[in-house]
């Protein structure tokens, strides 16, 4: 019987991109050096962190949030990716727990209407 907590997020110096699984069938690499700034906040009782990179903004959605957001100040967090939900139950309280993973694409400057 495997007691591990599931894994939804994973540290490691040597990171260069941070690869985020949005489905099974779809994941996204994003280069540490496009990465620009995140913030975490609290609403009741969940988290949400924003990553913010040159090309893409990642929503985070969970619990104990707080470990994975120092891992971006490090340069660390190697990958994120929703825990399944017949896996939720088997995380222990206060291990970081991502409930939704919300990826956008940033509009590129030239894409915007001209102001003049």
């Amino acid at each position: 019987m495997n007691t591990k907590s599931p894994e939804c997020w994973a540290s490691d110096p040597q990171a260069r991109a941070l690869r985020i699984e949005i489905s099974p069938e779809q994941s996204l690499l994003l280069p540490y050096d496009q990465f620009a700034f995140a913030e975490l906040t609290t609403e009741k009782n969940e988290q949400h962190l924003r990553l913010v990179f040159a090309s893409h903004e990642i929503m985070v959605r969970g619990h104990a949030l707080r470990r994975i957001e120092t891992a971006p100040q490090r340069m660390e967090l190697s990958w994120l990716a929703k825990v399944s939900a017949n896996h939720k139950s088997l995380i222990g309280e206060g291990q970081p727990a991502v409930l939704d993973v919300v990826v956008t694409q940033a509009k590129a400057e030239r894409d915007l209407p001209d102001s003049g």
